[in-house]
């Protein structure tokens, strides 16, 4: 029992960090060097958390950005 739910644990990882993959490469930053990635998202994360407006701001570009993908 232990070991299907450690599986499982696995399988969700795993998916989640495709998904997470298939951001980068749908923002256009597929090819970019990975310490220039995690900057982005460390300063991001740092102005989000400061700024409910840049938040919002980020939160309209990405959603946009997923809309377009359904049109």
């Amino acid at each position: 029992m232990k070991q299907a739910s450690q599986s499982e644990a696995r399988k969700k990882d795993t998916r989640e960090k495709i998904q997470l993959g298939g951001l980068i490469a749908k923002a256009g930053l597929r090819y970019e060097k990975r310490a220039l990635l995690l900057g982005l998202l460390i300063d991001a994360a740092s102005r989000i958390k400061a700024d409910d407006t840049e938040r919002n701001r980020l939160i309209a570009i990405g959603e946009k950005a997923f809309s377009d993908d359904r049109d």
